[in-house]
């Protein structure tokens, strides 16, 4: 069954300490936590440097057997490699460590740089390096790469345009694979202050209408600062569970 699944982008973040984890809640026991009340987070620091084995096997170990872990593709990919046909050894390192998360292995999120241009061919032959057991996201942040071509090969190869709101390059809400991946980045697209409940309310309406037609939704919030992403992940979760009540006359 297609599922909604609501998160952030990382959990470990000590201005959340009080907000949203409990005053004085052991710091080694966060995401045991975070995992009681969100369904998905986007591994947001695999993003920096590589994890070790015994971490990806903690992150499975500490989370329920429905948890998702969608995972940030190192920026040796994206930002160093950029693509390129040397991005071979990266992937098959961030692919040894997917394994350990198992079922909990979700979407796998490919960010590129602001500086990084459309290039209809490089993203072809990338696409062609992938594995076609995973789901693929790529957040484009220089508006060249919002053309008819590309949503073309995202849509032949099953990966998915992020619908992303970064200040950058904000996307166009075009499907393009058989599910969705939004990531909000805040008011501005600038990683601070809570969303409106009317945009919280239209995502829900949205994420609903997609997960009807049959596909998997998820969404991450990145707004961390004071607290805003968890906060707001709470909420659009209570809208997306809560039921339509049909009120007839007697």
């Amino acid at each position: 069954m297609p599922r909604i699944l609501i998160g952030t982008s990382g959990w470990h973040y000590q201005s959340w300490r009080g907000p949203f984890f409990p005053d004085g809640f052991p710091i080694k026991h966060q995401l045991q936590y975070y995992a009681s009340q969100l369904t998905t987070t986007e591994l947001n620091g695999v993003f920096y440097r590589t994890p070790t084995p015994a971490a990806v096997q903690s992150w499975h170990d500490q989370t329920g057997k429905d948890f998702v872990f969608a995972w940030k593709a190192s920026k040796f990919i994206t930002h160093w490699k950029r693509l390129s046909g040397n991005s071979a050894n990266s992937l098959a390192l961030m692919e040894d460590r997917l394994a350990l998360l198992k079922r909990k292995a979700g979407p796998i999120l490919f960010q590129l740089p602001p500086q990084f241009q459309a290039d209809i061919q490089r993203l072809g032959d990338f696409l062609q390096m992938l594995s076609p057991q995973r789901r693929y996201v790529f957040e484009f942040r220089h508006s060249s790469w919002y053309t008819p071509q590309v949503l073309r090969l995202l849509r032949d190869a099953n990966a998915a345009l992020c619908f992303s709101d970064h200040h950058d390059a904000p996307a166009p809400w075009r499907r393009t694979a058989d599910f969705v991946y939004i990531r909000g980045h805040g008011p501005g697209g600038r990683y601070k202050g809570h969303y409106p409940i009317a945009t919280l309310q239209h995502w829900a309406a949205r994420a609903k209408a997609w997960k009807r037609a049959g596909a998997d939704v998820y969404v991450y919030f990145d707004n961390d600062q004071k607290s805003a992403a968890p906060a707001d992940a709470l909420r659009l979760q209570a809208m997306v569970t809560t039921p339509v009540v049909s009120l007839r006359r007697t």
